[in-house]
Order: C-alpha cells, then sequence, then structure tokens
C-alpha cells in the first residue's frame, strides 16, 4: 500500500500544565497507553507502516518503530510548519494530530477517497463537546460544506447552526495536493509562516479555491486538549455501556 503518515507531535501541549512539565503532549497516557501508541495502532490497522514523527519539545523522549524529523523551531512556530519538516514525498500522505485518538476505519476513510486534499469531521462533534465543556460553543468552531466540499471553517459563532460538525485533525494529501499546499505556505512572509496553524491553511486553500473535501464521520475518536478531558473519556468508558466516541 502506497501510504505514508506523519504525526504532528512538536509542540508541548501547554494546555495539558503539569502533565507536559516533563513530557511532550503525544505522551500523555490516555486509557492505560500514550497517544502516539494509539495513533500508531490505528495507522498499523488501516496497512500504513511507514510513519513519521515530527518531534520537538522533549525530543528524545520520542522513540520507537518509527521515523522521526525534527522542527527545531519548535517553539517559535505553528503546526505547518512542523509539517513541512518532513520530506517531499511521491506517495499519498496521512497527517494526523498528536492529541487525538481514533478507529481506524477513519484513516481508512480517508484513503478510499480519490481526492487531492481532504479532511475528516464529526457530525457527532456535539455529545463529546457536552462532555468537555459547560458550553460547546466556547470552543466549537464553524464548519459549513456543500456537497462534501468545504465552504467554511474555524470562525467563533454563538450558533450551533453554525456547525455541521467538528475538524478532528485527521487528514490526507495526494502528492499533487501536498505540492499545493506547500507552494502556498512558500508564499507566505516568515513571520505568516511561523504562525500558520493547520486550520488556517486551510481557509488560505479556500480563499484561493482549491478544494478541500470533506469525509463525514460520527464518533469513534477524541481529541485530549487539557487533561481533563483525559478523565472525562476514561470516566465515560467506565461509565457507559456504549460509548459512541469510544476509539479502540
Amino acid at each position: 500500500m502506497n501510504y505514508r503518515a506523519i504525526i504532528l507531535a512538536a509542540g508541548r501541549g501547554s494546555r495539558m500544565g503539569e502533565e507536559t512539565a516533563l513530557k511532550p503532549k503525544c505522551l500523555t497516557t490516555l486509557e492505560g497507553r500514550t497517544l502516539l501508541s494509539w495513533q500508531l495502532e490505528a495507522l498499523k490497522k488501516a496497512g500504513i507502516d511507514k510513519v513519521t514523527v515530527v518531534r520537538g519539545y522533549r525530543a528524545e523522549m520520542i522513540q520507537g518503530a518509527f521515523e522521526v524529523v525534527d522542527n527545531k523551531r519548535w517553539n517559535k512556530t505553528n503546526m505547518v510548519s512542523s509539517l513541512f519538516c518532513a520530506k517531499e514525498s511521491n506517495v499519498d500522505t496521512i497527517v494526523s494530530y498528536s492529541d487525538i485518538v481514533y478507529k481506524h476505519e477513519h484513516v481508512e476513510a480517508l484513503m478510499n477517497s480519490e481526492q487531492d486534499i481532504v479532511i475528516t469531521a464529526d457530525k457527532n462533534w456535539e455529545a463529546l463537546w457536552k462532555l468537555r465543556f459547560e458550553n460547546p460553543l466556547d470552543d466549537a468552531e464553524t464548519f459549513k460544506s456543500k456537497k462534501n466540499k468545504l465552504i467554511e471553517i474555524g470562525n467563533k459563532t454563538k450558533e450551533i447552526r453554525e456547525i455541521e460538525a467538528q475538524y478532528m485533525g485527521l487528514l490526507r494529501f495526494s502528492p499533487k495536493g501536498w505540492d499545493t499546499m506547500r507552494e502556498i505556505y512558500e508564499s507566505f512572509s516568515d513571520e505568516k509562516k511561523d504562525k500558520m496553524d493547520m486550520t488556517g491553511m486551510l481557509n488560505e486553500l479556500l480563499i484561493r479555491n482549491v478544494p478541500v473535501h470533506v469525509v463525514f464521520i460520527e464518533g469513534g475518536w477524541c481529541e485530549a486538549d487539557n487533561y481533563s478531558d483525559i478523565l472525562a473519556y476514561e470516566k465515560a468508558l467506565k461509565n457507559t455501556e456504549k460509548w459512541e466516541h469510544d476509539w479502540r
């Protein structure tokens, strides 16, 4: 299978507080295993053996049966800069944030798409956000699509109807899609490059009429932004007979 995966694990994850005082966020434990371990398992089950982890904060602690590349400016840059620390490739690429866990079927859904740039988005997001936040709209962002093509993402809103789904942090690029995004990224000033997060980059693609396609899923994943998320998920697994966001 002609695929590779890149896990973006350069940042500290300061919102985890003391949990990341001595280790990278991807080494936070959830249900007995690190976030990174869950990700590697999902990718392997989807048939992807070639994985590169982009390291930064406490890079020496991230070791395993995968390739590594370091973003030496991790504390001055954002996620897209980390992504392009990875080498160019002539194969399709799955990109994963390092603070999410997900079913391997979600990876396979991306792999089955024939589009050049594809993202996953959860239609059942509200249930997960209600578990994490007193008011889901404090954190949720706009997400709108038309015929499975993204038309809006990443804005704040007070209207639940403006949120069709929530972007997961799991993407796929064909070689053409990768080159297209890289070319746009290289056109930015150095300052803009350093500040560019992935949602911002997706908006840049939309501004330039570059199609971003959406694979919709319903549950089967989690995002660990704060340590309270970890505790909430472990509680849900323990107390809910069949939890819709169980990623295992």
